[in-house]
């Protein structure tokens, strides 16, 4: 019997898997929330940058779509170092995420930010590498939040060039 099959709250998983990166996202969101009508209001922005209000649904939908590839990746996992290094590739993604928001909206480090981004746009391509070798629903799940991330820094770059 794997270990998928002795799952008695599959329910209560998905939940949970859920229910991380929404945490992680609420929690970053007190760092950028206060700094959204003061500090980056007066940023010189691209005129391809999106308008505030965009950013927090497409989080959120992003945070529940990896939620979700996570849920399918433990639904399937093993007790193999290969899935300990998938874990371990999805935590790092995970705090690079969160790191985001310190660095550019709590420390207003642009280019610190930038280079944060970078690293989490690597992680994301490893996570989804990585969760496809447990599900490749999993995998494709992880696709908006790159395309969006990939978004996202080029927004990052030209703040930083704009402001410098």
């Amino acid at each position: 019997m794997s270990i998928a099959q002795k799952d008695k709250f599959p329910y209560l998983a998905l939940m949970v898997n859920i229910f991380i990166p929404l945490i992680i996202g609420i929690t970053a969101s007190l760092f950028t929330e206060p700094e959204i009508k003061g500090w980056y209001l007066d940023l010189n922005k691209p005129t391809f940058n999106p308008p505030n209000w965009l950013f927090a649904p497409v989080w959120t939908t992003i945070y529940i779509l990896i939620g979700l590839a996570a849920f399918r990746v433990w639904r399937n996992r093993t007790d193999t170092a290969g899935f300990k290094t998938t874990l371990w590739v999805y935590a790092i993604q995970l705090v690079l995420n969160f790191s985001w928001s310190i660095v550019f909206f709590g420390m207003h480090q642009i280019l610190g930010a930038f280079l944060v981004i970078v690293s989490l746009w690597v992680s994301i391509a490893l996570n989804m590498y990585y969760f496809g070798k447990y599900s490749k629903t999993a995998s494709w799940l992880l696709l908006p939040y790159l395309l969006w991330v990939s978004f996202a820094s080029t927004l990052n770059l030209a703040i930083y060039l704009l402001n410098r």
